[in-house]
């Protein structure tokens, strides 16, 4: 008998130190698509870490352009996205890859540029002027190129500006916003960036802002599970919970308390 009580303890002591071992990949694990804006500012790193722990889940996140972003949900490769361009956000829900899209946050687009401003852009009040401008001068511009949220931005500002960029001072790069605002550091060219980005990525530049406060660069964030009626793999729940706390009175408190080196905000939080 004694023997095998001391048997019995043996196998448990054994399952107990199994079970500690097990590695982080047993870990419930979320997927977030987002924009390069969230991740390139830092965002993400003050938000999602409370939620982490709450919920014990590890939310791996792809921080790639708008569109890509939305991509990945339409393929059910993500969970949720998080992202800007409410035309291309609201296609992802009408068309049924989206559901319970959620106000979170806004900021705007500016254009920025070398301090000696070739085009003569300050002073334009219309950001479809300006761009006309850089294009007449044909002054080095710098585009993401990527179908990102600030590129489908872009391209209605030349559509405004009634322009077809094209020619060897028109740069499309492919690249997220931060590589793209030293891109235009160091060729001292024009961009158009959200100005969260270019907060954070201001030290390491020479850029000035040239054009700012025109109404059609204002720049809304939303959030939006993946529909589970359409990819039943996804981590609806998970998802649903992540919505609620980055809209909940403490997520938006981190995003209004969020600030660059310099004690600006970088994003304005607006959830309903």
């Amino acid at each position: 008998m004694f023997m095998r009580t001391r048997l019995l303890f043996a196998v448990i002591f054994f399952l107990l130190l199994i079970s500690l071992s097990l590695p982080a990949s047993a870990q419930e694990r979320l997927r977030l698509s987002t924009t390069s804006s969230t991740e390139n500012t830092g965002l993400l790193k003050a938000l999602l870490p409370p939620f982490e722990k709450s919920h014990k889940v590890k939310v791996d996140v792809i921080a790639v352009g708008t569109g890509q972003s939305l991509k990945l949900g339409e393929r059910g490769d993500v969970d949720l996205v998080f992202v800007h361009a409410r035309d291309l956000e609201d296609k992802f829900v009408a068309e049924g890859y989206g559901v319970n899209r959620r106000d979170v946050m806004y900021n705007d687009f500016i254009i920025v540029g070398p301090e000696f401003d070739p085009a003569k852009i300050k002073g334009c009040k219309q950001a479809a002027a300006a761009f006309k401008r850089i294009a007449e001068s044909k002054s080095l511009f710098i585009s993401r190129g990527d179908k990102s949220g600030t590129h489908v931005k872009e391209i209605a500002l030349w559509k405004a500006a009634g322009i077809k960029p094209s020619g060897t001072w028109y740069i499309e790069s492919g690249k997220g916003m931060g590589e793209v605002l030293n891109m235009a550091h160091e060729k001292q060219a024009y961009t158009l960036t959200d100005r969260g980005t270019y907060q954070s990525y201001r030290e390491k530049t020479n850029l000035s802002v040239l054009l700012e406060g025109d109404s059609i660069l204002f720049n809304p964030y939303g959030i939006i599970a993946v529909n589970p009626a359409k990819h039943p793999h996804v981590q609806y729940g998970l998802a649903m919970a992540l919505i609620e706390w980055v809209t909940s009175k403490e997520g938006q408190e981190i995003i209004r308390n969020f600030k660059d080196p310099r004690g600006n905000p970088l994003f304005i939080p607006n959830a309903k």
